[in-house]
């Protein structure tokens, strides 16, 4: 590093519209998507054509990963730096890019960098967590260099396919997700959907150029080792799991578990027919 970048962290309170802190964790959750999602994540970063000697943030980086494909996409010479609100998440990433990278605790508004002092801006998952995502848009437009570019990535944006051969139980299933977090975060349909609106949060924010582009992650059996294990392990358990069990009827949070658990028969990741569909929607703009 040259020291441009360098920053004390800043350490937020408020919980944002998901109810994240400093002290939240979801670093097992987040070191599980980015092994899952691997090739499209690698995919979407080879599109946007970095080169070496630029300036590149990833905000919300989490555990870290994405900043090793950053480095390895733009090359050696790029100046590349990560911040995350958690704390834990700051010391996986630490812990995952070692010296090569800075990674500062930081709040999306108030980021320790110095204005027109970066050429990309990547933040994949993070949008959606933000109580105002215009406003830390145009916040974070200010850190561009002239024609610097902000590449904002969502997931699951479309409707996803779990169960190929029962539909029904599919859709009462998510359902209930929506249900829960209504109730936990105390929030209406809009607000849950409101991610959907990449391409309006960029156009507010008054950024300009704006390409989008929406990759398929699609899995099929047989399946990779980090599909089983996120699929099993951050939908199954962590998204379908108990949780759910006050907003199914008690037959059908039954026949949920007979297909999320991996010691019964109807375990869904030993079916032969097993397919699996996600999206993960990329929308880039660039500073005027």
């Amino acid at each position: 590093m040259n020291g441009q970048l360098a920053g004390a962290p800043i350490r937020a309170t408020s919980p944002g519209l998901l109810g994240d802190t400093a002290a939240r964790d979801y670093a097992r959750k987040l070191r599980l998507f980015n092994a899952f999602a691997a090739p499209e994540l690698s995919q979407a970063i080879a599109s946007l054509e970095l080169r070496d000697g630029m300036s590149l943030l990833d905000v919300g980086c989490g555990t870290g990963e994405t900043l090793l494909r950053l480095r390895d996409a733009a090359g050696p010479g790029a100046e590349i730096i990560g911040i995350d609100l958690s704390a834990a998440h700051v010391q996986a990433a630490r812990e995952t890019v070692g010296d090569s990278i800075t990674v500062l605790q930081a709040d999306v508004m108030t980021v320790p960098l110095p204005p027109a002092s970066l050429d990309l801006i990547w933040s994949a998952n993070t949008l959606n967590h933000v109580r105002d995502p215009v406003a830390v848009l145009r916040q974070l437009t200010n850190l561009l260099r002239a024609r610097g570019r902000i590449a904002i990535g969502q997931s699951a944006l479309l409707p996803e396919l779990y169960f190929a051969w029962d539909s029904r139980l599919e859709r009462l299933a998510c359902e209930a997700v929506r249900r829960y977090y209504e109730d936990r975060y105390d929030l209406g349909e809009h607000g849950l959907d409101s991610a959907r609106n990449l391409l309006g949060w960029m156009q507010r924010a008054a950024l300009r150029n704006l390409a989008v582009r929406t990759l398929v992650i699609e899995r099929t059996a047989p399946l990779r080792q980090a599909d089983r294990e996120y699929l099993l392990e951050v939908i199954f358990k962590g998204t379908w799991g108990e949780r759910l069990r006050p907003y199914l009827a008690p037959a059908d949070f039954e026949a949920l578990q007979r297909l999320c658990g991996p010691d019964n028969a109807e375990f869904a990741l030993r079916r032969t027919d097993f397919h699996f569909i996600q999206t993960f929607t990329l929308v880039v703009g660039e500073r005027s």
